[in-house]
């Protein structure tokens, strides 16, 4: 018997990640980094701010001078053990849903930009922080689901609908109060991914039972226009950031 449940275990866990393949690819990604972050002498509990940028934080010093790729690597670097775990368990139980609602590309695309969104406001909202987590583009898909759900007319039960929005406006305003009382939070790069989520769910929403063609269409438009958006939002950040005056 626990010969059989041993060789069902890993057959459960392969259809679940069939069935889950952006979701799991996103974690598989950040667990690598965690453990190869780890094997290079970083410490799995309290790694340093030298560790951190090291592998990719987000840091306006670097940034904003030279290093533009840091808004996206920031995304998959985490600050110790409990700060991975609960991104992602918080990414694992909102992709089951986003797998279901947004096809793969969406899905990603949805994830990378509002990771994107979140570091840049991170940047402007403190230059001269340093900051990395999956939390921002978490947030964001919390966003886009929200405004998915809501507005996209989508066939589910109105119950089951009503039930699931509660859920995700109260993970939404849990955590971000949360990152108002507890230090060291950065809700700005939470706030970044939130409102480019929401705005991405409900520009999105329209087009989710459209034919394939249709919807392939769209979302090629839309996110041209999202990348053209982030890149003028980089850019206005980096000015402001050059030229703002430094306190005496």
């Amino acid at each position: 018997m626990a010969r059989a449940q041993a060789q069902a275990a890993p057959v459960r866990r392969s259809q679940l990640a069939a069935r889950m393949p952006v979701t799991t690819g996103i974690i598989g990604v950040n667990a690598v980094v965690y453990v190869a972050m780890c094997f290079s002498g970083v410490s799995p509990f309290s790694p340093t701010i030298p560790d951190l940028l090291k592998w990719g934080a987000n840091s306006g010093m670097q940034t904003l001078t030279g290093q533009p790729w840091r808004i996206l690597t920031s995304n998959y670097v985490h600050i110790g053990l409990l700060h991975i775990v609960l991104n992602m368990w918080c990414l694992w139980n909102l992709g089951a849903l986003a797998e279901r609602i947004f096809d793969r590309w969406t899905y990603f695309l949805t994830y990378t930009t509002c990771g994107l969104a979140g570091s840049i406001l991170s940047l402007w909202w403190h230059p001269l922080g340093v900051g990395a987590g999956a939390s921002g583009a978490i947030f964001g898909m919390a966003g886009a689901l929200i405004s998915a759900l809501y507005l996209g007319h989508l066939p589910i039960h109105p119950q089951a609908l009503k039930s699931t929005l509660k859920s995700l406006l109260s993970f939404a305003g849990y955590n971000l109060f949360f990152g108002t009382v507890v230090p060291g939070i950065d809700n700005s790069a939470h706030m970044g991914g939130l409102i480019c989520g929401l705005i991405l769910g409900a520009v999105l929403a329209g087009h989710l039972t459209s034919s394939p063609d249709e919807r392939n269409s769209w979302r090629r438009w839309v996110f041209i226009v999202v990348a053209l958006v982030l890149l003028l939002a980089f850019r206005f950040v980096r000015h402001a950031a050059l030229h703002r005056p430094i306190a005496g």
